[in-house]
């Protein structure tokens, strides 16, 4: 009985966040923008809710627990083999691009006056797979009264990063001479959010489109180590229930990653529990838009922008170069 009355207590607030990422996904299909922008931006113009009382506990359930289970739900869009195929040099680069990304983040963060935590948040954003990065190490950061502003302001960033270098990173792959295969892998090693990947890949060509989409989720594999290191790294500050520092979700998505190596879940039941990933990422985006004020954004301040902006080219220019000198 308790439950039934806890779910009851929780669904006004759910019900909001799912319709808003309905009205998100409809606005991404008709106008052709990253979904997780506009239901970002819908969730920041709607932060008064956060202060209903009837609203309030399914808004904080979206942007907690929602948004784990989706994290975890991703492991389910790869497999061990397709990570595999890349081979021992291509993994060598995708993991020295995020361990690079990373580290720079918390570097340029200190040069810029920004705590540890925000260049591990935006670094890993950057480094791994943007928004869908930004929102797991968000989870398992010490909490803070900066910590979901911050995170907001990541998303904005990093989805807005990627929608630009959809259309320019193709057009400097062929500027450089590289062929349609090394184009994917600067691709999916550079572009931060998954869907803009296959648009720039796919764009290029079949091939392109095939590597950049395999890079790119290696590149989600990793959140795995990273947000273990993540926790063991802040466990004296944050308040884990679990003994090790890990949270529950990392177990979930190796978990989910094992699952569909093995091939045990019938396709069409697979593609449900990707898509509804996707749905629950969504809400949660929202959920933490809501519980943000539009007004705190603009406190995050200029140095921010430049420490992901510096981030981004970075990465690029370095892969580039890599690239650039490995191509036969």
């Amino acid at each position: 009985m308790a439950k039934y009355r806890q779910a009851a207590h929780l669904m006004p607030g759910v019900l909001i966040c799912l319709i808003v990422a309905t009205a998100a996904r409809f606005l991404s299909d008709h106008y052709a923008a990253p979904t997780m922008l506009f239901a970002l931006l819908l969730g920041l113009s709607l932060h008064f809710l956060v202060d209903d009382e009837k609203a309030a506990p399914g808004i904080r359930f979206a942007a907690a627990d929602l948004l784990k289970l989706g994290v975890a739900l991703l492991g389910l869009r790869i497999t061990l083999a397709d990570i595999g195929d890349l081979g021992v040099q291509t993994i060598g680069l995708v993991i020295g691009g995020v361990a690079f990304t990373v580290s720079i983040g918390i570097a340029i963060s200190f040069l810029f006056g920004k705590n540890i935590k925000f260049g591990v948040l935006s670094g890993g954003a950057v480094g791994i797979c943007g928004a869908s990065a930004a929102l797991a190490i968000s989870a398992v950061l010490p909490a803070s009264e900066t910590r979901e502003r911050d995170t907001a302001f990541i998303v904005v960033a990093v989805t807005t990063l990627s929608t630009i270098a959809m259309i320019v990173y193709p057009i400097l792959g062929q500027a450089l001479g590289l062929d349609d295969q090394h184009i994917g892998v600067l691709l999916g090693l550079t572009i931060h959010d998954v869907a803009q990947v296959v648009g720039a890949g796919f764009s290029v060509s079949e091939e392109a489109g095939s590597t950049a989409t395999l890079i790119k989720l290696f590149r989600v594999s990793l959140l795995v180590p990273i947000i273990i290191m993540i926790s063991f790294g802040f466990r004296r500050q944050a308040k884990q229930g679990n003994r090790s520092g890990v949270p529950w979700f990392v177990y979930g998505f190796a978990i989910a990653i094992v699952i569909n190596s093995l091939g045990i879940l019938p396709e069409p039941i697979r593609a449900l529990f990707a898509a509804l990933s996707t749905w629950l990422l969504v809400i949660g985006i929202v959920g933490i838009g809501m519980k943000t004020s539009l007004k705190s954004l603009g406190h995050v301040g200029g140095a921010a922008l430049c420490i992901v902006c510096l981030e981004t080219v970075l990465l690029f220019a370095v892969a580039a170069v890599i690239l650039v000198f490995s191509q036969p």
